[in-house]
């Protein structure tokens, strides 16, 4: 891939020509519009199209090649930081978003009362489970569509957009009936028909990384959803394996960081399953608004000593409503806000 960076000036003729030429070569372009550039994404063979041919086309300023091999989302590609809109909030700028509410929809009433309670205490987005993959077969698998309709009606009460996982490319149509964020979770990371169907979508797409996952691997399964125009993507890590067994996971805080130096999509924390006990949520996602993240995914429950899957590291809302308290003064210290 080789990107050509477009002269402040250039015009929309200029620009144009080269998307024209590229396609005609049989390329696929991504065109990025920055506040002060414009800059063209050929993807392809590059023994087809000749450099120096577009570098001497009217308009260009110059071309230059990708070597990472995540191409769509890396700073190469596009300097700046994706934001774009989750509700009546922003993902990716200065305010950092709070996504909140229980593992699993297990009734009506209980999704209905955690949403009041996460929106009284300050989330912006409500996630629950529908769809449920589960290290045993015997385990909860979730209501499906009827866990679906639940969270919708939540969403009309409460006002908060929807975040909940999709597994399989063929139950896309139907979150995406619902839901207004759609999940790829850990064990689907590698699911390239998943993660094309959601590209396709063009829905916004939370993406974890996963379990063992190197953060090279977990990029260029976010190209995968890139590559098909859909740039609403948030990277989110939720910690992976290691040989240490008193956490759930280990939280590779370090992934924050390099994730958002290597690339410009938004970058979410899972604290809930990065430690898998209450008693650590509240330090791994304060150091997480310390090291960058853009968001927080944490899982609330009102009786987590009742919760059909993940009630372990599960907070109370009085709990949650704390936390948000405390991880809004560090954004201010690092100058970002969570917004109410």
């Amino acid at each position: 891939m080789m990107i050509v960076i477009m002269r402040a000036e250039a015009t929309m003729r200029e620009k144009s020509a080269i998307i024209a030429r590229a396609e005609d070569c049989g390329y696929k372009v991504h065109l990025s519009e920055g506040k002060e550039r414009t800059i063209i994404g050929i993807i392809g063979d590059d023994r087809v199209i000749n450099r120096e041919q577009i570098e001497r086309m009217p308009g260009v300023e110059r071309v230059v090649p990708i070597l990472k091999p995540f191409k769509l989302a890396s700073r190469e590609f596009k300097a700046e930081d994706t934001v774009f809109p989750l509700g009546d909030h922003t993902i990716g700028g200065s305010e950092i978003v709070v996504m909140a509410g229980p593992c699993s929809v297990e009734s009506r009433a209980q999704i209905i009362e955690t949403a009041i309670a996460c929106k009284e205490a300050g989330a912006h987005v409500l996630r629950g489970g529908a769809f449920k993959p589960r290290t045993s077969p015997y385990a909860f698998q979730g209501m499906g569509e009827e866990g679906l309709k639940y969270l919708a009606e939540a969403r009309e009460i409460t006002g908060m957009p929807i975040v909940t996982e999709v597994m399989e490319p063929a139950l896309v149509p139907l979150v995406c009936e619902y839901a207004d964020i759609l999940q790829i979770g850990a064990r689907n990371m590698q699911n390239y028909a998943l993660l094309h169907a959601v590209g396709e979508s063009q829905y916004p797409v939370l993406l974890k990384r996963g379990m063992s996952s190197l953060i090279e691997e977990w990029l260029m399964c976010a190209e995968y959803i890139l590559s098909h125009g859909n740039t609403r993507v948030m990277l989110c890590e939720r910690g992976i394996r290691t040989f240490e067994t008193y956490t759930r996971n280990t939280f590779d805080i370090n992934a924050i960081a390099v994730a958002k130096q290597l690339s410009h999509l938004p970058v979410v924390a899972d604290p809930s399953h990065a430690t898998g006990k209450w008693e650590y949520v509240a330090s791994a996602a304060k150091a997480a608004v310390a090291a960058g993240a853009d968001g927080m995914i944490i899982e609330v429950h009102p009786r987590p000593e009742e919760a059909m899957s993940d009630g372990g590291q599960s907070l109370k809302p009085e709990k949650f409503a704390r936390l948000v308290r405390e991880m809004k003064s560090i954004a201010q210290a690092v100058g970002r806000d969570i917004n109410p």
